[in-house]
C-alpha cells in the first residue's frame, strides 16, 4: 500500500514540474517565435565588456629581475635606488626589506637575455658596487595599449 502511494504522489509531483508550459508560436512558414527578456542581451553585452576589460589589466607572469644589492646599509641601497631611477626611469625597482638586509632589483624582463643585456648595460656604467644577478621572479606585464581600431 505505501508504494503505491508514494507511486502516486511523485507521479503527481513529475507531472506538475515542467519548467516551462509548452506553447508552440508558429508563423505561416513554420519558424518559431522567441519571446525573451532585453535584460539577457544587456547582461551579455556586459560581460563581454568585462572579459574584453581584463584583456587591458597588468598580469603576473614568469619573468626575470636583476639584483643588484643585497645590503644592510641603507643609506647606500637608498643612494643606489635614487642613481637607478634618475637613469632608468622606464624600468621599475622594486625595494624590499627583509630583515636585517634591504635588496633592490630592477625591472621585468620576460626573456633572458634582455636581463642579461640590461646587466651588462649597468655594469658599464659602474652604478653598482658588486655583482648583478639575473633572478628569476614572478613579474607585471603591462599589455599593449588599446587602440580604437581594436574597439
Amino acid at each position: 500500500m505505501k508504494h503505491i502511494i508514494i507511486f502516486i504522489i511523485v507521479n503527481f509531483i513529475l507531472a506538475k514540474s515542467f519548467a516551462q508550459e509548452m506553447i508552440s508560436d508558429t508563423s505561416a512558414n513554420g519558424s518559431y517565435i522567441i519571446h525573451k527578456d532585453e535584460r539577457v542581451d544587456m547582461l551579455g553585452r556586459k560581460m563581454a565588456e568585462y572579459n574584453n576589460s581584463l584583456s587591458y589589466k597588468t598580469q603576473i607572469v614568469d619573468g626575470y629581475r636583476l639584483s643588484v644589492i643585497n645590503t644592510t646599509d641603507r643609506v647606500a641601497a637608498m643612494n643606489l635606488r635614487t642613481t637607478l631611477l634618475q637613469q632608468f626611469p622606464d624600468q621599475k625597482i622594486y625595494m624590499a626589506f627583509v630583515s636585517p638586509y634591504i635588496k633592490i632589483k630592477v625591472g621585468n624582463f620576460i626573456n633572458k637575455e634582455e636581463a642579461e643585456k640590461f646587466k651588462i648595460q649597468i655594469l658599464g656604467m659602474n652604478i653598482v658596487p658588486g655583482n648583478i644577478y639575473v633572478m628569476p621572479e614572478k613579474i607585471e606585464l603591462k599589455p599593449a595599449v588599446k587602440t580604437t581600431t581594436e574597439e
